[in-house]
C-alpha cells in the first residue's frame, strides 16, 4: 500500500475511520481503507475509561500507536494531543510516534490539559508558542514521509478568523496538513477550503459541532482527508449495550437476534490461523525429533547390551 504522503497526491478523498484498540484497528485494516486514524477520544475511553481531557500520558498513547502500527498495514494518522508538554516534549513525542510506526502525527494548539475538540471550554495557547511547536515537530522528524498535522481549536472560543490566522501560521511553520477544528456550518467549511493550498482534514463527529457531510460534498468543498473518530466507537458501544442488556434480561444470549461476529471469522481476524500453522509445523518437528531420539536410544541400547 502507498505511504500516506503518496496517498495525498492521489485523486479523491481519503476517508479514515477512527480506531481505538486492536479489534477496531484489525477490522478497519482488513476491509480496504487508505488510512486509519488513531483517535485520542476513543483510546482514552477504551483504554482508560476516562474522558478525553488531558488525562492520558505520552506513554499511554505511544504504546497504543505502536500496537496499532505493528498490527496493521494501512497508513496510520495518530492523535498526539498537544505534544504532552513544552517544546522538548513535542520533539520527544514526534520522534516516539515516528519510531512507533505512525505515518502522521496530529498536534493541536490547546492549553494543557486539553479537551475533546467538539466540547466547550477549550482554550488555546498564544499563536507564537503554537507555531514554534509546529517548527519543532517538523525539525524533529527523521523522514519527510512522516507528516505533521497542525490542528487549531481556536474556532469555538475565538471565531473563524482567528482559526484561519493560526492555520496560515502553522502552514508557514512547515505543517504538511491543516486541521481547522469544529467549523459550525458548510459555509465555514467552504471558507476554510478557499483559504489554504495545503491538504485539509475534516473531522466528522456524529452529534458534534460540525455538519457531517457526504464524500461528494467534502470533495467538492476541497477537503482531502475526512476522519471519523467516533463512528466505530459509538457503534461498538451501542452493540455492547444491546447484547449485554439482552443477557441481563434473559440470563442467556440464546435467542439474541442482533448481529454477532462469527466465532470462526473472529479467530481468523486475531490471527489464530497462524497459531494453528505454527503448532502443526512444530508438532511435526517434535514427532520427527522423538522418532530420531527413539531410534538413537534403541541403537545405543543394542550396542551396550552384553554379548553372550
Amino acid at each position: 500500500m502507498l505511504q500516506l504522503a503518496d496517498q495525498l497526491k492521489q485523486p479523491g478523498l481519503i476517508a479514515a475511520p477512527g480506531v481505538f484498540d486492536m479489534v477496531s484497528a484489525k477490522i478497519a485494516d482488513s476491509i480496504g481503507f487508505r488510512a486509519l486514524y488513531m483517535t485520542g477520544f476513543g483510546v482514552v475511553a477504551s483504554h482508560l475509561g476516562l474522558p478525553d481531557a488531558g488525562l492520558a500520558t505520552y506513554s499511554d498513547m505511544v504504546g497504543r500507536v505502536r500496537q496499532i502500527a505493528e498490527g496493521t498495514s494501512t497508513p496510520l494518522i495518530a492523535d498526539g494531543d498537544t505534544g504532552y508538554g513544552g517544546l522538548l516534549n513535542v520533539e520527544h513525542t514526534v520522534r516516539g510516534y515516528e519510531a512507533a510506526g505512525a505515518q502522521a502525527i496530529q498536534l493541536e494548539d490547546q492549553e494543557f490539559p486539553k479537551k475533546c475538540g467538539h466540547t466547550l471550554g477549550r482554550r488555546v495557547i498564544p499563536l507564537a508558542d503554537a507555531a514554534r511547536k509546529i517548527k519543532v515537530a517538523v525539525a524533529a522528524r527523521t523522514s519527510r514521509e512522516f507528516l505533521i498535522v497542525a490542528r487549531t481549536d481556536a474556532r469555538t472560543a475565538h471565531g473563524l478568523d482567528e482559526a484561519l490566522r493560526r492555520g496560515d501560521a502553522y502552514a508557514s511553520a512547515g505543517a504538511d496538513l491543516l486541521f481547522i477544528e469544529s467549523p459550525e456550518s458548510v459555509e465555514e467549511m467552504e471558507r476554510i477550503a478557499r483559504s489554504f493550498d495545503l491538504p485539509l482534514i475534516a473531522n466528522m463527529v456524529e452529534g458534534g459541532r460540525s455538519p457531517v457531510l457526504s464524500r461528494g460534498e467534502l470533495e467538492a468543498i476541497g477537503f482531502k482527508v475526512a476522519i471519523f473518530p467516533t463512528s466505530g466507537l459509538f457503534a461498538a458501544a451501542a452493540a455492547l449495550r444491546a447484547v449485554y442488556g439482552y443477557i441481563l434480561e434473559n440470563g442467556s444470549s440464546r435467542g439474541w437476534d442482533g448481529e454477532l461476529f462469527g466465532f470462526d471469522e473472529f479467530t481468523r481476524l486475531v490471527g489464530f490461523e497462524r497459531v494453528w500453522a505454527f503448532d502443526r509445523v512444530n508438532a511435526e518437528e517434535a514427532v520427527v525429533d522423538e522418532a530420531s531420539s527413539t531410534r538413537a536410544n534403541g541403537s545405543a541400547a543394542r550396542e551396550s547390551a552384553p554379548r553372550i
